[in-house]
């Protein structure tokens, strides 16, 4: 399978919220991150990449990928593309990406996604923030100095 299937196969796995079907296309020593957060609060390996993902993602009414460009050298991807969330209390957001993957022996390795937080936490119901601070961070690892 080519780089740009598996990335654009998790991808349609994640916005369909399948989480046992997006840990197959991660690699067993995966490191996670969103940019805005930074390397210190990663997540690393497709069990504790889903924790982390579920924090934001389970909890809203709607949430999908919208798919753009992506750009390869076999190895490494640039994906271009936005999400919508949507929550039950009527609030939504369009966040706009770009993420950086890297695919290994046919599994991802590294994936990166540069967006705008505050694009988010000015469309999000206030309780967001309430509910990361409650959230399981038994994921968190710190990929400093990896990435």
């Amino acid at each position: 399978m080519s780089a740009e299937h598996t990335v654009a196969g998790m991808w349609a796995a994640l916005s369909a919220r399948d989480w046992d079907a997006l840990k197959t296309f991660l690699a067993r020593d995966c490191i996670y991150l969103d940019m805005p957060v930074g390397p210190a609060a990663a997540a690393r390996g497709p069990d504790d990449i889903v924790k982390r993902l579920k924090i934001g993602l389970e909890p809203l009414a709607s949430y999908e990928n919208f798919p753009g460009l992506m750009v390869s050298n076999g190895t490494d991807l640039m994906y271009e593309h936005h999400e919508e969330w949507h929550w039950a209390t009527g609030e939504s957001a369009v966040l706009q990406f770009v993420t950086v993957h890297r695919v290994v022996d046919g599994k991802i390795s590294l994936w990166k996604d540069y967006w705008d937080m505050g694009a988010l936490a000015n469309h999000a119901p206030p309780s967001w923030l309430e509910d990361f601070a409650t959230a399981d961070m038994s994921w968190v690892f710190d990929a400093t100095g990896l990435v």
